[in-house]
């Protein structure tokens, strides 16, 4: 396996990049429809070829990328503890700087920019992973498991909305389908941050707030589990593996298929979001076994540097997105269909695949990564090691 001076591992850093191109797809409802109008479809008039195109993303891609890139989030950690710990350093401390910097970043990226930011509940929950991290892999393991099958049966009986609530929904939509096709900036960012379709009550709100790093530590988990058996890092040896775990994909796909084709099926959101972990571990499968296939490459090299600058093109995506859709830039919001944001999306990250390949040759990290190193080390040049040299 081909690593960076750094021990970085190529494969991780494509599929990291993979994943950013999945969660750029996803996101694309949303930077189009809204985090809520996105549920809300039928409000929109799309044609039979959209609707389709539609159901195709919500089945294949949404809810079950950016696990993935939970997963390497969790895994990540694992490899960076084992770093800091080779230095003699106390990781902790490297880490609470990290997730705060990564709280602070994802607030200001959510107010003053985009409602669909993941930055902020990934510093939230990197506090949580850190009582885990010491764990032996098969706690690790059980932990996941437990947690999957748990929260997996919030789902169960689904939930059916009032008139009062599907009046305020549509009342909500189309404000939002106002305000952000052409709103100010200010008028965008007051809707976002003031406006909301349901009422919560402040309970309700810290159960959800509460729940949140249940329903999400599974893969996180599961990530740290890998990493800390090493999985990865021996492709050839681990073909097989890689091969034989692309089987949860149709598995995913079948099991989240029945939230469409069975909405009234009690069990249809229970297997919706099994069904959806199920198939990010398939793609984590499957990527890396194409990755052992492919050769070495202008395509291959353009995912690894993708993902080594995932920060900076994530927050990239989010402000050239909502340049193109929101009322500030060319306010298409509400108005283009579904393939066309595809089309987009993909316009969008062959661009990032090929400025991320060319800005790497100058430079060793991106802008934010730099500066969350920083952050992170407490140094400009990078976590100083503890251990006393010996002099023989």
């Amino acid at each position: 396996m081909k690593t960076t001076a750094h021990n970085r591992i190529d494969m991780i850093d494509a599929m990291r990049g993979a994943s950013l191109f999945g969660i750029l797809l996803a996101n694309m409802l949303i930077f189009q429809y809204g985090i809520w109008g996105k549920d809300e479809i039928n409000f929109y008039s799309l044609s039979q070829a959209n609707h389709t195109a539609y159901h195709v993303i919500k089945i294949a891609i949404e809810g079950s990328f950016m696990p993935i890139f939970t997963f390497l989030f969790g895994y990540s950690m694992v490899k960076m503890k084992e770093k800091l710990e080779g230095k003699a350093l106390k990781y902790k401390r490297h880490f609470v700087r990290r997730f705060l910097a990564l709280l602070l970043l994802g607030i200001l990226h959510g107010t003053y920019l985009w409602e669909g930011d993941i930055l902020t509940f990934y510093g939230m929950m990197g506090f949580f992973l850190l009582l885990f991290l010491n764990r032996k892999s098969n706690t690790i393991l059980i932990w996941a498991v437990i947690l999957l099958c748990l929260t997996s049966l919030l789902g169960y009986g689904g939930y059916e909305e009032s008139k009062k609530e599907q009046e305020q929904m549509e009342t909500y939509v189309r404000d939002t389908i106002e305000i952000y096709s052409t709103g100010t900036y200010s008028e965008i960012k007051e809707h976002r941050n003031n406006e909301i379709p349901l009422d919560i009550s402040d309970g309700l709100f810290l159960f959800i707030l509460a729940l949140a790093p249940l329903i999400s530590a599974p893969l996180f988990l599961l990530g740290i589990y890998s990493a800390k058996i090493g999985l990865f890092t021996m492709p050839q040896l681990e073909k097989k593996q890689y091969k034989l775990g692309s089987v949860l994909i149709p598995i995913g796909l079948a099991l989240k298929s029945c939230s469409l084709f069975f909405p009234d099926f009690n069990w249809s959101e229970v297997f919706n979001f099994i069904g959806a972990n199920l198939l990010s571990i398939g793609y984590i499968f499957l990527f890396a076994f194409l990755f052992t296939l492919s050769k070495e490459g202008i395509i291959k090299r353009a995912f690894i540097s993708v993902g080594k600058l995932s920060l900076t093109n994530y927050l990239m995506q989010s402000i050239i997105c909502t340049t193109i859709y929101y009322g500030y830039g060319f306010g298409y919001f509400g108005s283009s269909s579904v393939l066309k944001g595809i089309t987009l999306a993909i316009g969008i990250f062959m661009i990032q695949m090929i400025s991320s390949t060319f800005y790497l040759r100058l430079a060793k990290q991106g802008p934010i990564e730099r500066v969350l190193r920083i952050v992170t080390n407490f140094s400009i040049k990078g976590p100083k090691s503890n251990k006393q040299t010996v002099f023989m």
